[in-house]
């Protein structure tokens, strides 16, 4: 939803839905607002989308510019937890959870060259090995696994900086894994950008997603590889980037602005 409203008048809105909201069977569950863009973004479980249109429409008034089925779990790997609104709330006090998500994608080196020289059984303990380091940073940094690629995780961060920490976390764990196991080492390419979570083509992140896959496919092995606009939000971070020009990206008409983080100690 597109608004000019305040967060206390959202917040305030809100309340009306969830005041009004068992007449059609419809539960209110949360939302988040972009204040860089104006957008609202309301989850619903309703029983379809002309009932939840029809609570907004008697509430307040307004009505929803586009309105997407989602996978609650889908929705909660990516902005956290969803927990009921309270029935009374100060909208004066209410604290806005940012809908913006840095996405972030690994991927390891040769995963399909790795299992053919050691077997299944032996490159699935190396897979449970990468997994469970990639988990460690996450958890550690405050990121939530959204999915499992295969050879790779898929997460989202609510900070840029905590997103980047995570992945230079990752980056050194494996370089220090590395040093004890250089027969079979791991080495993954890390790719971060930043979205909403609907955005285009009407699916979560959308393009975002894409352009995270696109840019964790372009770094190189032991390479954090981030979209300008991760570097912006980590103005006046103690965090190094390297320019590494425009990239051309699979599926994408222009070239994207990426940069190297600088990880190693």
């Amino acid at each position: 939803e597109g608004s000019t409203a305040t967060p206390r008048e959202i917040a305030e809105i809100h309340l009306k839905d969830i005041e009004i909201q068992d007449k059609y069977g419809a539960k209110y569950l949360t939302y988040w607002i972009d204040e860089s863009s104006g957008q609202v973004f309301c989850l619903v479980d309703a029983p379809s989308k002309e009932a939840a249109a029809a609570t907004h429409r008697e509430a307040h008034g307004g009505v929803a510019n586009t309105m997407m089925e989602v996978d609650r779990s889908v929705v909660e790997s990516f902005m956290g937890i969803i927990a009921d609104t309270p029935a009374a709330i100060d909208p004066a006090t209410t604290d806005m959870q940012p809908a913006l998500r840095i996405i972030l994608f690994t991927d390891m080196e040769a995963s399909t060259a790795t299992t053919q020289r050691l077997g299944d059984a032996k490159a699935m303990e190396l897979l449970r090995t990468h997994d469970g380091m990639i988990r460690d940073a996450l958890q550690t940094h405050g990121g939530r696994e959204v999915k499992h690629t295969g050879d790779g995780i898929m997460a989202s961060f609510v900070s840029a900086s905590a997103a980047i920490e995570g992945a230079i976390t990752i980056q050194r764990s494996f370089a220090t894994y590395n040093e004890g196991t250089p027969e079979v080492p791991i080495r993954v390419r890390i790719g971060l950008t930043a979205g909403e979570p609907v955005a285009e083509h009407e699916d979560l992140f959308g393009v975002s997603v894409i352009l995270a896959r696109r840019i964790c496919d372009s770094a190189e092995p032991n390479e954090i590889l981030v979209a300008n606009v991760v570097r912006e939000l980590c103005i006046g971070k103690d965090v190094r980037f390297v320019d590494r020009a425009l990239a051309t990206l699979k599926g994408f008409d222009d070239p994207v602005q990426v940069y190297s983080v600088t990880w190693s100690s």
